[in-house]
């Protein structure tokens, strides 16, 4: 059994997780994983699950984050999940 890095359950069905950058981390649950390992938005605060977008090195979980958090950019962030090219 192992200790969860999170909520320091010891579970019999711990997983780990491995990141690109060389740190093992051990969860019993995705809901931990999720909360130790998901970037925040930046305007609205909600964990990015999905793939989020990113601007100047910031993060947000939508164009539509993105574009409220900085007026600026409004014309250069396009959410086109689901929008047919044509």
């Amino acid at each position: 059994m192992a200790i969860c890095d999170v909520c320091g359950n010891d579970y019999w069905l711990t997983f780990e997780v491995r990141t690109a950058g060389g740190n093992v981390h051990t969860f019993d649950s995705f809901e931990c994983a999720v909360t130790r390992l998901a970037p925040v938005c930046e305007h609205c605060e909600c964990r990015i699950l999905g793939h989020g977008v990113e601007v100047a090195g910031r993060f947000y979980c939508c164009a539509h984050c993105a574009r409220e958090a900085d007026s600026k950019l409004g014309a250069q962030i396009r959410d086109a999940v689901g929008v047919h090219p044509g």
